[in-house]
């Protein structure tokens, strides 16, 4: 019996949690089946509770199930999320500059630059296909004292 409801419990955040995201980012069908199928569980999840188990057991098992489930739906949803492009549009005075085209080739990174306010500063239009092109980027123009707008380019 304590073993179903360790199981049920974790099953039960798990489609608890996967309900919440389908209801936010799904279509009415997708929300309309998840709640049905979560909310379907949780019936036999509070008989189980309603069960001569240890309510220490309970509160643990809960916890327990909670911690685990969580981050396994967190896990897929990150796994499951697609790399989007970013622009990073820092200004720069002009005479700070001067080695950063070079910084950002050595990174790999995709750039273009114009001058602005009669030459004096300079905006770079960073592209980043990747989380880890961003960060590289983000680094780079703040140890050059960058202001910087970063914006999703929409596909």
């Amino acid at each position: 019996m304590i073993l179903s409801y360790i199981f049920f419990n974790v099953v039960n955040v798990i489609l608890q949690t996967a309900k919440s995201i389908l209801t936010i980012k799904g279509n009415k069908t997708v929300a309309a089946l998840a709640n049905a199928i979560a909310y379907g569980l949780y019936t036999y999840l509070l008989v189980l509770i309603a069960s001569d188990i240890n309510l220490w057991v309970k509160i643990f098992g809960c916890a327990g199930a909670n911690l685990v489930g969580v981050y396994v739906v967190k896990w897929f949803e990150e796994k499951r999320e697609r790399e989007k492009v970013w622009r990073i549009e820092a200004t720069f005075k002009k005479i700070l500059a001067l080695t950063l085209p070079s910084e950002l080739e050595n990174a790999n990174l995709s750039y273009s630059e114009m001058e602005v306010n009669q030459g004096n500063n300079i905006v770079f239009y960073i592209y980043c296909k990747t989380k880890k092109e961003t960060a590289a980027a983000k680094k780079i123009v703040e140890e050059y004292n960058g202001k910087y707008f970063v914006s999703e380019s929409k596909i």
